[in-house]
């Protein structure tokens, strides 16, 4: 399982200009099963997104077709954690070590 943390590296304005694009972008990811949370940092300066997968290297090249990363409107932390335990909505998202 990965965590994504988006950091705006441009104004809101401009942020804010391709949210619809960005949005699109995360509706294909749900769509796909590979996103199962996102939302804004409060403050906003950002965001973060919970997705599954097993390769690390899929998850990286997913984060650059974001339209924000596209544009250079933010950068990405990504960083990879084995989800041993989870609410039972997420049962089928348990790893094991």
């Amino acid at each position: 399982m990965f965590v994504l943390e988006l950091s705006y590296a441009a104004p809101l304005d401009r942020v804010d200009a391709l949210m619809k694009d960005h949005a699109g972008w995360l509706d294909t990811q749900y769509a796909a099963g590979v996103f199962i949370a996102s939302g804004r940092k409060n403050p906003r300066d950002g965001g973060v997104i919970l997705a599954v997968g097993d390769d690390r290297a899929e998850i990286e090249r997913l984060a650059a077709t974001d339209p924000f990363a596209v544009h250079g409107v933010c950068v990405y932390r990504i960083t990879e954690f084995i989800a041993t335990r989870t609410s039972d909505a997420l049962a089928p998202h348990r790893q094991q070590l």
